[in-house]
């Protein structure tokens, strides 16, 4: 049937002379007549139709077989109502490690646009019968998609091998099929966009991407200085000598011109086209000047802003090791300004690959920095206590997001380390609902372990997304979540966070502040991004007395079964010393007792030896030692008692019982007021015994002072006055008889 209507469509042009062409523009037969460029006003209308590329030669077969796995793990799948186009059953297929950082990123560019152009290569592959003629397996349909895109943007040329590419089978016989039916694929083609109104395959595209798509072609390049490895005034002077000339803003930037950013200090912005003299000036290869995107400083900076003197700091998600540098170098910058010891940035790799882990490692050791550790931990798994993390004061969190702020997603993701996943819905300009819930679930678990830490101080929250979802909404519910924890724990309230300004806040920049938080809108100078500054309230300062002490640890069982009545410590030990001072020394414990008091008996000046005739006399007096079992004699109406310091000398070899004798005092005239002193606590209460003493005759040493109480001055100074008993007589007195007590005999 090919055939029938090859010969026909000879026969139908015998007549006619037919135009030649050159080998990338298809046969006049095979267009319309609007595709003629003999009726067109434009002569270059065909060519300009026809590409949309560089005019690129083609890639390795490598690098086409990369590209076919990552579209088969993120081609858009269609209800089988709407398929036309099978790619297979199998997804997820693993893609290879690649070591050449170009070939890899090569891969990955392609991959994406074809993606972007899956629809208009589905109906080239339909319309030219390109699909159906020739039985190419459908997992191999993928490798006809990558393939096919890069045919038409290099304008249907054949692609230029070189003696060293790699050969790979299944790559060049999907090749030669395309070559076979260039002039049909590239006549379908025209056909789409005669039918769609398109002048150039970019039109198709959504809104969304079509301007981040030309976002990305006008977006300068930004780059930061190493202070590590040279300063800023160096790296200026080095460009100046290569020709390039310093402007004040980035409206000004043209040709070889770069000026300072508007929120870093140390970075430089350069045009986009920029990039190949300034390899020329070997400031990139010698890793003074760093090409990478504005948002990957935004965090570091905001951290050593907040970062104490003595202070470490941590980091967690999706950055790349030049971010790790830049964070690095800046404290350690400022640590050597400031003469302090050097913090550590602590770095959460658990969720990378081995392969991921040591390009890290081998980047920052590049770099020339040394005070950064690596953990082979997830960001989730840390615990609170980590001792590793007791100096951690700043957190800085970059998870994983939509980056639909970026206007170059592609380069972005394999930078800093992001979801490759997102590469289908990057390409169709919106991302997916199930798949933006699922990193929410994850930002907010993040950024409410980050938060849970007790000894952190601030925490930094960045993304590059444009959906609040990501951004404010997540921020204020983990506030939120923190102030409501406590209070369900019953802890004090110790996680008290507020957004605090950012260090980029200007007058200049009112429209980039939404609620605290510091945003950039993408722009063709800048892409987009979110940042959020948490810092934690000061504890309000509560005096609390002992007793509040007391009470709050007996609540929390820390001093269990410990009354508030029981004495501390150090007191209950001079107790105990008081005690056996008591004991050993009596007499001791008699002149501090009553020191001061103004007593006639407790003044050591006052008492005389007694003889041995008195001593005697005493010894009658004194009680039996089953009567009472204490060395002081208590009154029960007034509740003291007086002792005499007479019983020094006494026999104290005895271990049981001390017994005190009370030595008589001068016959007073009123009857004696004693002290009432304060009973303390901890002592035991003994039973109180009342005693009356016969009169006792001394010769008196010392005149006595007037007045004194108890003394009767017109009675003779010799003799004492008989006291009158203080209390009726009891069971609890002594064993003398009832007429000892009530009447006194002398004793001598």
């Amino acid at each position: 049937m090919v055939k029938n209507n090859k010969s026909r469509r000879r026969t139908k042009n015998n007549g006619k002379k037919k135009k030649k062409s050159g080998p990338d523009i298809p046969s006049i037969t095979d267009l319309t007549p609007l595709d003629d460029p003999s009726e067109s006003e434009d002569p270059t209308l065909l060519l300009k139709l026809m590409s949309t590329g560089q005019g690129q030669l083609g890639f390795s077969d490598r690098v086409y077989l990369l590209a076919s796995i990552l579209f088969q793990n993120n081609y858009l799948e269609k209800p089988a109502a709407q398929q036309v186009v099978s790619y297979g059953k199998e997804r997820g297929v693993p893609f290879p490690e690649v070591k050449d950082e170009d070939m890899h990123r090569t891969a990955y560019e392609l991959a994406f646009n074809a993606l972007k152009y899956q629809q208009l290569l589905e109906d080239i592959m339909t319309d030219s019968v390109f699909y159906r003629t020739h039985l190419i397996p459908d997992d191999q349909m993928s490798l006809v998609a990558v393939m096919l895109y890069d045919f038409q943007d290099r304008k249907f040329l054949p692609r230029e091998h070189k003696g060293e590419e790699e050969f790979i089978k299944e790559v060049r016989d999907v090749e030669n099929y395309l070559l076979r039916f260039k002039t049909k694929l590239a006549a379908s083609l025209a056909r789409c966009r005669i039918k769609f109104d398109l002048l150039s395959i970019e039109c198709i595209l959504p809104e969304s991407v079509k301007a981040r798509q030309m976002r990305s072609s006008n977006l300068p390049l930004y780059a930061w200085v190493n202070p590590l490895k040279g300063s800023f005034d160096q790296v200026c002077s080095v460009l100046n000598s290569a020709g390039f000339v310093q402007v004040k803003s980035i409206g000004q930037l043209k040709g070889k011109t770069f000026c300072q950013d508007l929120h870093c200090a140390d970075m430089l912005v350069f045009p986009a086209q920029m990039k190949a003299p300034l390899y020329s000036t070997k400031l990139l290869s010698n890793r003074k000047l760093i090409i990478q995107d504005k948002f990957c400083s935004l965090g570091p900076v905001a951290v050593c802003s907040l970062l104490p003197e003595e202070g470490d700091v941590l980091m967690a998600g999706c950055f790349s090791g030049f971010t790790v540098s830049r964070t690095a170098s800046l404290i350690a910058l400022k640590q050597k300004a400031n003469c302090c010891d050097q913090s550590t940035v602590f770095v959460c790799v658990g969720d990378r690959t081995d392969t991921q882990t040591e390009e890290l490692q081998l980047t920052i050791t590049k770099m020339g920095c040394k005070n950064v550790k690596l953990m082979l931990q997830n960001f989730q798994s840390l615990d609170y206590g980590d001792k590793r993390l007791r100096k951690v004061c700043v957190v800085l969190l970059t998870p994983k997001c939509s980056v639909s702020a970026i206007s170059n997603p592609v380069e972005f993701i394999l930078q800093e380390n992001g979801c490759t996943d997102l590469l289908q819905d990057l390409s169709q300009g919106s991302i997916a609902q199930s798949k933006l819930e699922a990193l929410v679930v994850q930002q907010r678990k993040d950024i409410d372990h980050a938060l849970m830490f007790p000894r952190i101080m601030s925490v930094v929250y960045a993304t590059c997304s444009t959906y609040p979802e990501e951004n404010e909404e997540v921020v204020s519910r983990a506030l939120e979540q923190a102030k409501a924890c406590p209070e369900q724990e019953g802890e004090s309230k110790h996680l008290n966070f507020r957004p605090s300004p950012s260090p980029f806040s200007s007058p200049d920049q009112v429209e980039g502040q939404r609620d605290n938080f510091f945003t950039l809108e993408p722009t063709d100078q800048s892409n987009g991004c979110f940042l959020a500054v948490l810092t934690r309230e000061p504890e309000p300062k509560v005096e609390e007395t002992p007793q509040d002490v007391l009470s709050r640890a007996n609540a929390k069982g820390i001093l269990d079964r410990i009354g508030f009545n029981k004495p501390p410590k150090k007191e209950l030990g001079k107790t105990n010393r008081l005690k056996k001072t008591t004991e050993a020394h009596p007499s001791k414990s008699i002149n501090r007792t009553n020191k001061g008091s103004g007593d006639f008996c407790g003044s050591q000046k006052f008492i005389k030896r007694p003889s041995p005739q008195e001593k005697a006399a005493v010894l009658r007096l004194q009680p039996s030692k089953n009567s009472v079992n204490s060395s002081f004699c208590f009154s029960k109406r007034e509740g003291t008692s007086i002792s005499s310091p007479s019983s020094k000398y006494e026999n104290n070899t005895s271990t049981t019982n001390i017994t005190t004798v009370l030595h008589p005092a001068p016959p007073p005239s009123t009857p004696l007021v004693p002290v009432v002193r304060p009973r303390r606590a901890p002592k035991e209460v003994l039973k109180p015994v009342a005693l009356t003493l016969p009169c006792a005759h001394f010769p008196c040493l010392f005149p006595p002072q007037q007045p004194q109480t108890g003394f009767s001055p017109s009675s003779n100074h010799s003799r004492w006055r008989t006291l009158a008993p203080a209390v009726p007589f009891s069971r609890y007195s002594t064993s003398l008889s009832k007429e000892t007590l009530v009447r006194p005999r002398p004793l001598f």
